[in-house]
């Protein structure tokens, strides 16, 4: 059903099965144990390495790297020069990733707000973005995907847009990754599109967050949006696909995919290509319930 939809499928962080993670970390306050550190870092990037070939034997096409990949590499503290510890094993693991033929992305948190209009704030958002952008260029993953959220609006959305406009725009080397996403309670699909072309970068609608804050689109009308803003880069469009944990607050991902979600997803692509990011708790068991071979 993937293949003649053209769908390829993928899911975030870590394998539940292996088990295997990237999203290995300590406390900030650890940070002087650099031996433990880098340790933590190897083993991420090890899992990193174990998860790629698990993906591709089952053909997931698709993965996101933790944000936690070198713990706290943004932050002033960190205690030694990461890209020169860890590019060689990074550049591996990324000609690793090539040949099997899997796409990366990371997603920093909605902590990372360049639009805040608190300079500290601004100014260590742009600094993670930074370290993702590092990461991407030392593995050599010229289509991967930095995802991130617009974040608050501050009382003042077309204000805060043009701010993040005004703050990213000379971002150049981040922007080559970069992808925005819509929310559940700020930003709509429409929104961040319009933000996303005014930096000329692609729009990720996300099916959850559009349905919990659609502004008046069908999910077909919000992927009519952001589909086409993938062209410019040349590469496929990505989108993400979750379902409502309903014990939860809205927006709390559930631990599978709603079979009403998937088929509202296919019939809103309508034929069109896609990599979906599987936004679900049960991470690759997910994928396994849509129908994807984990075993």
């Amino acid at each position: 059903m993937y293949t003649r939809m053209m769908i390829r499928l993928g899911y975030p962080a870590q394998n539940l099965g292996l088990p295997e993670t990237t999203n290995r970390t300590l406390r900030l306050a650890s940070l002087i144990d650099v031996d433990r550190l880098k340790g933590i870092v190897r083993k991420n990037i090890a899992g990193l390495r174990n998860i790629l070939h698990w993906n591709a034997e089952r053909g997931i096409w698709l993965f996101r790297m933790g944000q936690d990949l070198v713990p706290f590499a943004s932050h002033p503290a960190f205690p030694y020069d990461w890209t020169a510890e860890h590019g060689g094993e990074l550049r591996e693991a990324g000609e690793l990733a090539r040949t099997l033929g899997i796409r990366l992305s990371m997603h920093p948190g909605q902590y990372i707000q360049p639009a805040s209009p608190r300079p500290g704030v601004a100014a260590r958002g742009i600094e993670e973005l930074r370290y993702v952008t590092r990461v991407f260029d030392l593995m050599g993953a010229e289509d991967a995907v930095t995802v991130l959220h617009i974040g608050g609006g501050y009382g003042d959305k077309p204000g805060t847009a043009a701010r993040f406009v005004e703050v990213m725009s000379p971002q150049t080397e981040i922007l080559r990754y970069l992808a925005l996403e819509n929310d559940e309670r700020v930003w709509t699909a429409f929104e961040t599109v319009e933000t996303a072309r005014s930096l000329g970068i692609p729009a990720i609608t996300d099916s959850l967050h559009h349905n919990l804050n659609p502004d008046g689109l069908s999910l077909r009308e919000a992927l009519d949006l952001s589909l086409p803003t993938w062209e410019k880069r040349g590469t496929r469009p990505k989108l993400h696909l979750s379902s409502q944990d309903r014990e939860k607050r809205p927006g709390a991902h559930a631990y599978s995919i709603d079979s009403l979600d998937l088929e509202a997803l296919f019939s809103a692509l309508d034929g069109r290509e896609a990599d979906v990011m599987v936004e679900a708790k049960g991470k690759e068991q997910a994928l396994a319930a849509m129908g994807v071979r984990v075993r």
